[in-house]
């Protein structure tokens, strides 16, 4: 998660990664007329704008975990939870959320926040309807699979399997200690390391994040095995799934979608 702004430090509590001043870019809150935008695990996601998506000198920004279908035949997107939860704790169920259009980065030349901008050709994709307990990793706080779930809009986006460097076909289980698995997160790219073991409820890894990754696909090949939060650690994506499911509403009987 990367506010645009200010400096941020570890994103692995808050949301975001503040902008300095983003020049207004052009275009109406309403679908292009190229078509739906292609989205998929790797996606470089904006929310949060102050004071408009039209003219916004704040923004905080994170990365799609991955685009399915629900039981219920929603196109939903993941993400992480704690790029949704305010200053106070709240979570921000109903946040619109929009497609970064600034190119992913590289783990040598991350993107610059200043580069960041909401597609307002696209427009809003689509509504935040659920945020999980975030990691709390470097707090007191209750341990969760930080994962949010987002109901998007097909007449703006359709999903794809490939982004960037990575492609999802299939979801699993975290591979064995010392397997090469990779993550394509907005800010940095795609970046690969091993797995290193587990903590609690997550798995850890040498797979380099940095703010504005937050959410980012973590593969195994052309596996879907967890989302990227942030210190080298990553949620199971079939703990997530299985979350959800418990839950009910939006997302429950997750799927892939592409």
């Amino acid at each position: 998660m990367r506010r645009v702004l200010r400096a941020l430090g570890l994103a692995v509590l808050l949301a975001g990664t503040p902008l300095l001043t983003a020049p207004a870019a052009s275009a109406a809150d309403g679908a292009t007329e190229a078509g739906p935008t292609e989205v998929g695990g790797g996606t470089g996601l904006i929310f949060r704008m102050a004071p408009s998506p039209e003219a916004p000198t704040s923004l905080y920004t994170c990365t799609m975990t991955a685009v399915g279908r629900d039981a219920a035949g929603n196109l939903v997107g993941l993400t992480n939870a704690h790029c949704f939860i305010d200053a106070e704790g709240g979570k921000l169920v109903g946040e619109k959320v929009w497609v970064d259009r600034s190119p992913a980065g590289t783990a040598a030349a991350p993107a610059p926040v200043e580069d960041s901008r909401p597609d307002l050709d696209t427009g809003a994709i689509g509504t935040v309807t659920y945020v999980s307990t975030p990691n709390n990793l470097l707090n007191l706080g209750p341990k969760g699979l930080d994962y949010a779930v987002i109901k998007l809009d097909e007449s703006r986006v359709r999903p794809t399997a490939t982004v960037g460097g990575v492609t999802i076909r299939k979801i699993g289980e975290p591979p064995a200690n010392g397997t090469r698995m990779c993550k394509q997160g907005h800010r940095t790219g795609l970046t690969c390391g091993v797995k290193l073991g587990t903590n609690g409820i997550w798995f850890t890894h040498l797979v380099w994040t940095n703010s504005g990754d937050s959410g980012a696909p973590v593969v195994d090949g052309e596996t879907l095995v967890g989302n990227a939060w942030g210190v080298q650690h990553s949620s199971p994506i079939l703990s997530i799934i299985a979350e959800m499911n418990a839950e009910g509403g939006v997302g429950a009987g997750f799927h892939l979608a592409s």
